[in-house]
């Protein structure tokens, strides 16, 4: 059957409305046109005057007219004349009818505009930006080193976006982020995984773009998928990108490897690095404060310089040769990183030395620097009060005591293995049933260690004095994964307080290292006096966060977590100089010299439980200034073992 024409004109009325909003404003702006344009050339055309006013109208003071009365009724009140009325009032009610619903679409349509913009749904127009994809508890340490980072950068910018509302996002960076500088943060909303939302980050123009893993069972598949939505974007850019993220598990690296192989994909190994750093720990008190100290923007960091002087010099001769700044070792002009290399190590042209400094205009050779090829004994350093090397003592077996478990568990019983002799004990206490499965299953063999598990309550009084806590000599309590960080922390928190009460009845006490998973956490867990915390999410951010303003640090962090090879050491002072003697600093660096070790600290034990003093860390200290150690105290150093 043949459509009529009411028909045809209501398909048309149909398909035009469907085209949304601008379809709408447009008829009726050309419809209110339209009633304006008609009536004035039927007042001009017809001459319709008004009885009080004999003047005709032109057709433009006649459309002037009608367009008066479509956006005020009331303006007709004063009309006269019969024609004139009636042309007028057909064009008021026009405007009652027709102006008066586009100005009702066009009113919505702002709305809808204003509401689009508080959902962060509109495109960022930046560029040499920091992008973070994803909300993570993360995320406030990072955007609070990245701060840092760029205070003194008048156009810095920082782009987040989440699948998150905007508006929430920037409340809860406003009250847990310290403004700092002219940076400024954008939160925007949408999925990182979806490469039309992640158009309107502009990764393409990003300087680097920092993945944050979301709060999963699996978060490693979301974050194969954002790297891959952005690495095969098909608006990608032809420069390589910067990616830095995190991976939980080992085999989901080579994955990432092969998905950003024409990029810069940086991967940090979450849970081997924790690991690591909880077992190290664990025998060495404030090993994580030098780690945070080495990571965060806020006091001396990591760089890289060309220092034509020093070539043909050796390593051992560099690590004298600055006042202010701290020599860990150089990159040879292929990239390679030698962190903490032989003494003997020459350094040649194209080399740069990477250095421990405030800043990096603040590297710079001292004053004796220049003159040591004439007279070598420039450099104040105390011969008399130099220990020399002493023989290393046979290791006792050890006994360590675990509480809690989470998935860093088994990584972290492989790396006791390595430094525990021969003959040691380990026992594992939590409410997590087939421990020795898991442990069996990531292939964990113990050669130096006998293994003991038992399932229970790890804040459990009766357990804890049931276990004989006291006879260990280090205890380490993990937070549980399985567990919300809050409530992980929350029992963290009274195990701790019970262990506190433990180790002060005992005449040797126990050392005590604790994971927590909230940064705030910690200041509430000070009051348990544990010898060292670990919070572990803020150590990540920390590497991430150096990570995307300076990607050739990532062979450098991976030397100093990397178990073959130097690794940072706290060890007693009293084995390096004589203590109770005022000495400064270059002759702890000439003292450890002399061992093959490099020296970049110290740290003051009566100062272990200041917040204020860094709980005694003190990195990069300037050489000429002279301290009085304690026998107790320890130097920080690059070493073997």
């Amino acid at each position: 059957m043949k459509p009529t024409l009411r028909q045809r004109l209501q398909y048309r009325f149909d398909n035009l409305m469907s085209r949304g909003t601008p379809a709408m404003i447009g008829m009726l702006f050309v419809m209110s046109v339209a009633i304006v344009t008609l009536a004035g050339l039927v007042i001009s055309l017809l001459d319709f005057r008004q009885s009080n006013d004999p003047t005709p109208l032109p057709f433009g003071e006649a459309a002037w007219e009608s367009l008066m009365r479509t956006l005020d009724p009331g303006t007709m009140g004063g009309d006269t004349g019969f024609e004139f009325r009636i042309v007028m009032l057909i064009v008021t009610l026009g405007g009652i009818f027709i102006v008066s619903a586009l100005i009702g679409v066009l009113n919505n349509a702002i709305e809808e505009q204003m509401g689009r913009l508080r959902k962060g749904r509109s495109r960022v127009l930046e560029s040499n930006h920091t992008l973070v994809l994803g909300w993570s508890p993360q995320i406030f340490t990072i955007l609070d080193e990245l701060m840092i980072a760029n205070e003194n950068q008048p156009r810095a910018r920082i782009v987040v976006l989440a699948d998150r509302d905007k508006v929430e996002m920037e409340d809860e960076i406003r009250e847990r982020v310290e403004v700092r500088g002219k940076t400024r943060i954008i939160c925007r909303n949408g999925s990182p995984i979806a490469p039309n939302d992640l158009e309107i980050a502009s990764p393409h123009t990003a300087k680097s773009i920092i993945v944050l893993p979301p709060e999963t069972k699996d978060p490693d598949t979301d974050v194969i998928k954002t790297v891959m939505a952005i690495t095969n974007n098909p608006n990608r850019r032809a420069k390589p990108y910067h990616i830095v993220t995190q991976i939980r598990r080992a085999e989901n690296l080579g994955i990432l490897g092969m998905v950003g192989e024409t990029d810069t994909v940086q991967t940090v190994f979450t849970e081997e690095i924790i690991a690591r750093v909880v077992a190290q720990t664990s025998r060495q008190s404030g090993l994580s404060v030098v780690y945070t100290e080495l990571m965060n923007f806020g006091g001396d960091e990591i760089y890289f310089k060309n220092e034509t002087e020093l070539v043909g010099k050796t390593f051992g001769e560099a690590l004298l040769m600055y006042e202010d700044s701290s020599v860990l070792g150089f990159r040879k002009e292929n990239g390679s990183i030698l962190f903490s290399p032989p003494m003997d190590s020459r350094i040649e042209r194209g080399d740069q030395i990477i250095a421990l400094s405030e800043d990096d205009d603040t590297i710079h050779l001292s004053a004796y620097a220049t003159s040591l090829d004439t007279d070598p004994n420039l450099i104040p350093v105390k011969e008399q009060v130099i220990r020399s090397s002493r023989q290393p003592q046979k290791p006792h077996p050890e006994k360590c005591l675990i509480l809690g478990w989470n998935r860093s568990g088994a990584i972290i019983v492989r790396e006791l293995e390595n430094y525990v002799p021969k003959g040691s004990l380990l026992t594992i206490v939590a409410d997590i049933y087939g421990i020795e499965k898991q442990l069996k299953a990531q292939g964990v063999k113990l050669k130096n260690q006998r293994l003991v598990v038992q399932e229970g309550d790890t804040a459990d009084r009766v357990l804890l004095d049931s276990l004989k806590v006291e006879d260990y000599n280090h205890v380490i309590v993990l937070a549980y994964s399985t567990l919300e960080p809050q409530e992980a922390d929350a029992k963290t928190l009274v195990t701790l307080l019970h262990l506190r009460d433990m180790a002060g009845k005992d005449s040797t006490p126990f050392s005590i290292v604790s994971e927590m998973l909230d940064i705030r956490n910690r200041e509430l867990a000070e009051v348990t006096q544990v010898d060292d915390f670990i919070v572990s999410e803020h150590l990540i951010s920390l590497m991430l966060a150096q990570l995307s303003e300076n990607p050739e640090l990532y062979g450098v962090f991976t030397d100093i977590f990397d178990p073959e090879g130097s690794e940072i050491y706290l060890k007693p002072i009293n084995d390096y100089i004589e203590t109770g003697t005022p000495v400064n600093f270059y002759t702890v660096v000439e003292a450890a010299r002399r061992r093959g070790e490099t020296a970049i600290g110290y740290r003051i034990t009566s100062e272990s439980k200041d917040a204020d003093k860094v709980y005694g860390v003190h990195t990069n200290p300037r050489k000429s200034l002279e301290v009085t150690f304690a026998p107790e105290d320890k130097v920080i150093v690059i070493a073997e073992e």
